[in-house]
């Protein structure tokens, strides 16, 4: 059951390579009518030199038999001295008695068939180009599909997928289709075409030689079929373990610095063997499957080319066939195996990049995220108001984190978020956000629902800060005006004034345009307050600081938190914080549990009440004086 799953999936691929094809018939018709006109010029070349082979045969009889006579009475002479089977051989050719060889016929015909082949070659050339531009085409047509899906994917995608595997999907394994069709397209193309135009020759020339020769074609395909089956698999494998062998590299190699302080490098090392292995296993499976594909199909091809073989020598002995077109059969028969055995080899290459099309098409084909309106609502100046009414959500069906979540924030109001792990304080964000669509209930941004807005548009009025300092290989302007391109660079200057990233910016090599690099010699608080001066500039309404000053070292902190005091002034924020002590003038505190709001009120308020704010604020007051 599961291989008639697989056998239909790869059905599937194959289809949606065609319709990629497709957008470039133009261009295909053409390579293939080249590609036609090549293969009848290499066709019609072995029936010339066959044909000079039979006025070499025709000058060496007119030789051997005396002047005067006709080819009739040469023929009987030579039946009646005994020599039958020579009768037979010269039979076959028309040769005039006494006449020798007609060299300037061989000269003439050994020439047009040196123009065939010229023009044979220069065909094929034509259309390996061709194909080479329509393969770079459909690459680039399907890496620019990639990175409009990655735009189009849910925030739950990327955080189901490990990132190797991700990687892997959009770069190794569109790297490796667009080898493969590289490779197989204008191969498999000429090969079907060669094989096609060869069995017609062989045809006219000799049926009874033509029908024996395709009778190892049955026996060719259920071996093709077998051995390229149990192939794609191994192959799928091979790019899977790949993706895995890839994330824990980078794993490792983002981590080191800890891996070698908790002394992990042997179990590193050990996991990377582990990796290592099945990605060796897995593609030594695939490369013997795929690879013994051609000379299985070859062996086959040369026993029924013996065969063919002998029973034409037979047939020149009976007279039925002369040398020249025996010689053409075999030269049509050798071609023919070697086509099949090019077929074979491009079947079992087109493994590898069938298995890579079905990854990076499931990659295309993943649930996206639900579609804007058709006609968004796009208000005018929002103040900030924000409202949450009655929303549930649940990150897997069988387990609710949020349910009859309510809370209305007034513009400009700054509101923490507090609670254990997994209480739903980030899931908040998430949704206010749109990274992820309430089960039920609505979420209100000045009164309208946020799920009538563009995501676009919404995102453009929110601001958002996280733990992860998230900085791109550019220059320290171009990771401040991120969120503002085309803007002047006083008013990113302005902005490092405001958040107090301005300072330590002049101190660097080149300033402003230094390249944030590990060169650079950033500190995790300087970069912290870089993206701080990133959400400044994009002046968004509502602002969310996740976990923003988590990550760096206490005097780095009070700058952060000076700079995230200037930020939010006058914008509706949301503060999810596990350092009690830095939301203490918070005009409203959340205290959250299982998604739900446990407790509410200001930092003096909660500490009256003595009850789970208190308790979690004790703890870690109590654990800093421990330290």
């Amino acid at each position: 059951m599961k291989e008639k799953k697989r056998v239909t999936h790869a059905k599937g691929t194959l289809r949606a390579i065609a319709r990629l094809l497709r957008s470039h018939r133009l261009v295909l018709t053409i390579a293939l009518l080249v590609s036609f006109a090549g293969v009848v010029v290499n066709t019609v070349a072995p029936l010339l030199l066959g044909y000079a082979t039979d006025l070499i045969v025709a000058g060496v009889a007119g030789q051997a038999t005396p002047a005067g006579l006709t080819k009739a009475e040469a023929l009987d002479q030579l039946r009646a001295e005994g020599r039958t089977t020579l009768a037979s051989v010269y039979s076959t050719v028309d040769f005039l008695p006494g006449h020798g060889i007609d060299f300037a016929a061989v000269a003439s015909v050994l020439v047009t068939v040196v123009a065939l082949y010229a023009g044979g070659s220069a065909a094929n050339f034509a259309q390996e180009r061709i194909a080479a531009n329509v393969v770079q085409a459909v690459a680039r047509d399907v890496r620019r599909r990639v990175e409009e899906k990655l735009a189009k994917l849910p925030l739950g995608y990327f955080d189901g997928q490990p990132r190797g595997e991700l990687l892997g999907r959009v770069t190794n394994d569109v790297d490796n289709m667009q080898q493969v069709l590289q490779q197989t397209l204008s191969q498999l193309v000429t090969a079907v075409l060669y094989a096609t135009g060869l069995t017609a020759v062989m045809f006219v020339i000799s049926p009874p030689l033509a029908a024996l020769l395709l009778v190892s074609l049955p026996v060719c395909a259920v071996i093709a079929a077998k051995l390229s089956g149990r192939a794609r698999p191994r192959f799928a494998e091979q790019w899977a373990a790949t993706g895995a062998l890839a994330t824990h590299v980078e794993d490792m190699y983002s981590g080191h610095t800890l891996v070698r302080v908790f002394g992990r490098q042997t179990l590193s090392e050990a996991e990377f063997d582990k990796h290592n292995k099945t990605t060796y296993e897995s593609g030594r499976a695939a490369s013997f499957l795929s690879a013994t594909v051609e000379p299985a199909l070859i062996f086959v091809s040369n026993l029924n080319y013996v065969a063919v073989a002998v029973v034409g020598v037979l047939r020149v002995s009976t007279g039925a066939l002369s040398i020249g077109e025996v010689q053409a059969f075999l030269q049509y028969a050798n071609q023919f195996s070697n086509q099949a055995g090019q077929i074979g080899s491009v079947v079992g290459r087109f493994q590898s990049g069938l298995a890579s099309a079905e990854r990076v098409f499931d990659f295309l084909d993943a649930d996206e995220q639900s579609a804007d309106p058709a006609h968004p609502v796009t208000p005018g100046n929002v103040a900030g108001q924000v409202e949450f009414q009655d929303v549930g959500f649940r990150y897997t069906p069988d387990r609710p984190l949020i349910e009859g979540f309510s809370l209305s924030v007034r513009p400009g109001t700054t509101v923490a978020i507090v609670g254990p792990t997994g209480a739903g304080k980030t899931t908040l964000g998430n949704l206010l956000m749109r990274f992820y669509e309430p089960d039920s209930g609505r979420i209100l941004l000045d009164g309208t629902d946020i799920a009538t807005m563009s995501r676009e548009d919404l995102r453009s009025r929110t601001g958002l800060v996280l733990q992860d300092t998230w900085l791109f290989e550019g220059t320290v302007a171009e990771n401040i005006a991120y969120g503002r391109p085309g803007v002047t660079r006083e008013k990113i200057v302005a902005a490092a004034k405001a958040m107090r990233v301005d300072h330590f910016v002049r101190t660097l090599p080149h300033g402003y345009d230094t390249v944030l690099d590990e060169a650079a010699g950033i500190s995790a608080g300087e970069k912290q307050l870089i993206t701080v001066a990133r959400a400044f500039l994009a002046s968004p309404a509502v602002l969310i600081l996740d976990e923003a000053t988590s990550s760096v070292d206490t005097r780095s902190e009070l700058l952060v938190q000076k700079a995230m005091a200037e930020l939010r002034r006058g914008r509706t924020s949301f503060v999810i914080a596990h350092r009690l002590s830095t939301i203490r003038d918070a005009d409203l505190i959340l205290v959250m549990d299982q998604g739900r709001i446990v407790e509410q009120g200001t930092h003096d308020e909660l500490l009256a009440v003595d009850g789970a704010y208190a308790h979690l604020y004790t703890s870690q007051f109590v654990s800093t004086l421990r330290l």
